[in-house]
């Protein structure tokens, strides 16, 4: 357990079957974190067909993962990636530029990193 400050706020709209997943992860991330996140992912998303995710993280206080938490993350996006259509991370590290084009493997949308928000959210915001 780490005895840095930790954890991921969530916010998560839903409009029909679309949703807006909004995180912000600071620190490095742990297990307890994911037993937290992932319940409340898969109970907004149960019953609905065909969802279509945009995802919005702040990663600019991130310093990585527990190496329990990266399995819990490989095993979100087993589940749960083809149901996202785009995220757009906030990230000035080169590593979350390298993290993300492993983790696009196992998503069906696209991924990218920016360096603000106003440029993450135009992004989003993009008709596709």
């Amino acid at each position: 357990m780490s005895d840095q400050p930790h954890g991921v706020s969530i916010g998560l709209e839903q409009d029909g079957n679309h949703f807006f997943l909004t995180l912000r992860a600071r620190g490095k991330l742990t297990h307890e974190d994911y037993q937290t996140m992932v319940p409340m992912l898969t109970s907004a998303l149960e019953g609905i067909e065909h969802p279509k995710i945009d995802c919005l993280m702040d990663a600019s206080e991130l310093q990585g993962w527990e190496p329990r938490a990266a399995w819990d993350d490989f095993k979100l996006g087993m589940s749960h990636g083809r149901q996202f259509n785009r995220i757009a991370v906030i990230s000035d590290k080169r590593w979350m530029k390298v993290a993300g084009k492993v983790g696009s493997w196992f998503i069906g949308g696209e991924y990218r990193v920016f360096e603000n928000e106003a440029d993450a959210m135009a992004w989003l915001r993009k008709e596709n």
